[in-house]
């Protein structure tokens, strides 16, 4: 199971995660989101992560050429776009929000090598706190990442429900927007790789 952080800010909370065991941990370079960092930011937090450790770039209706930039300067591994901009030259997970209009079809992107289902928000794109249909996740066939809602209470009922190949979590594991609280992490990831 793919576990990942999402909306690190700091050292800590990424030093943090990964001795939780965390796979993958998230950076979120759209400017409107309360965990927005810097790419230089997030550049000297990556470079004291393990590099077994996925690094993931958050963008929102962002251009190719920008999203290359940041992910060459933070040293990112992956984007995780949001947005209907055709992306090429990158490794990308495509962000979906499931709605009630949500159908597997969409799920159409050949460049993605995931899909990354969240709970529907225009103003945010993701970190909501607000789950959705997890049963509309169960996708045969294709890598599913879980986000929106989770945390150490409700991930098992998830990965059930949904049998992914990830899950993401991010503002149910803070103390405050972009400051993540230890024990909700660890909760987290250790019910989230139990299952």
């Amino acid at each position: 199971m793919m576990v990942k952080i999402c909306g690190i800010t700091n050292r800590d909370d990424a030093l943090a995660a990964v001795e939780a065991g965390a796979s993958a941990l998230g950076f979120n370079f759209y400017p409107k989101s309360p965990r927005y960092l810097s790419p230089q930011a997030a550049q000297a937090i990556v470079a004291e992560l393990p590099p077994t450790v996925l690094k993931v770039g958050v963008f929102v209706d962002e251009t190719n050429p920008a999203i290359q930039a940041i992910l060459r300067e933070a040293a990112l591994d992956i984007a995780q776009v949001h947005g209907k901009q055709t992306v090429y030259g990158f490794r990308c997970w495509r962000a979906r929000q499931v709605n009630s209009s949500f159908r597997c079809e969409s799920l159409d992107d050949p460049a993605a090598e995931a899909f990354l289902l969240d709970a529907p928000s225009e103003e945010l794109r993701g970190g909501t706190g607000r789950t959705f249909d997890w049963s509309k996740a169960r996708i045969p066939g294709r890598r599913i990442v879980i986000a929106g809602g989770l945390d150490g209470d409700n991930v098992r009922q998830a990965i059930e429900q949904a049998e992914p190949w990830g899950v993401d979590a991010c503002s149910r594991l803070e103390s405050n927007p972009g400051k993540k609280d230890r024990l909700k992490m660890k909760q987290f990831i250790k019910a989230a790789l139990s299952v």
